[in-house]
């Protein structure tokens, strides 16, 4: 199931993505289905008439995982962490499909990271790695925007992956997935800059999800990233990046600095 969260012109609402490609609906639904059951309303609403929003405004975190790909630790110069690298993201740093990357005026080396984006759907803590299936709502694309500059100068990662508007998400969540050998590919400007497979991660979803919950309270719409395979780069004023994986669909957003 492709669940989404939209406007047209009203507050947010969710729905249910149905339809094929270029032709897809959204069947409206109330409340929010992280925290209530679904109910269709019986509205039915093209999705070329709305504006998607990001699926997810996390309640209190977003959870990255660092060179959790042995080859885009190898092109940054690093080993392969022995246990998950993690790192705190503020949920400001959330934004939609089609919403721009805004280039911070502190940085002048912004790269794209495309990656799988785990949805936690309950509160949990210290979930074994048998029971992840339980406390995961589902999955989405996200870009983990990275001003390696700053990386490089702060020795820590919260300016550097936390700037406004650096991690974008969608275009929906999808609640019924197997994660275990997806191929997810970035591209600007139409370009293919990554080209990688979940199946490469050094640890998967159940890995992650088991080892940050034993830090972290998880809530319902916290997001952990899961890390980004080869290729990264740079990304400039009116690019366009776009992160497809399979069996989810793709998030596009333009670049722009203000």
């Amino acid at each position: 199931m492709r669940i989404a969260r939209f406007t047209d012109s009203e507050d947010p609402r969710f729905g249910v993505v149905a339809g094929d490609p270029g032709e897809e609906v959204l069947h409206v639904v109330t409340g929010d289905p992280l925290y209530t059951p679904l109910k269709p309303t019986g509205e039915t609403v093209p999705l070329d008439a709305v504006r998607l929003l990001a699926p997810t405004i996390p309640r209190s975190k977003v959870i990255g995982i660092g060179k959790n790909y042995a080859d885009h630790a190898a092109e940054m110069g690093g080993e392969v962490p022995q246990q998950p690298l993690v790192f705190l993201m503020p949920n400001t740093a959330v934004v939609g499909p089609d919403d721009p990357v805004v280039l911070p005026a502190i940085s002048s080396e912004v790269d794209y990271e495309g990656e799988l984006a785990v949805v936690i759907g309950r509160i949990c803590k210290d979930v074994p790695r048998e029971r992840v299936a339980d406390v995961v709502f589902g999955y989405t694309c996200a870009n983990d925007v990275t001003a390696r500059d700053l990386q490089r100068g702060d020795g820590q990662w919260a300016r550097a992956k936390g700037f406004d508007t650096s991690c974008p998400l969608g275009p929906w969540i999808e609640t019924d997935l197997d994660t275990d050998d997806l191929r997810l590919t970035t591209r600007v400007d139409g370009r293919t800059v990554q080209d990688g497979r979940t199946s490469d991660m050094v640890f998967d979803v159940a890995d992650l999800v088991s080892y940050v919950s034993s830090a972290f309270t998880l809530l319902p719409g916290d997001v952990i990233l899961t890390g980004t395979p080869a290729g990264v780069g740079r990304l400039e004023a009116g690019n366009r990046v776009e992160v497809e994986i399979e069996g989810i669909g793709t998030l596009s957003n333009p670049v722009l600095r203000r």
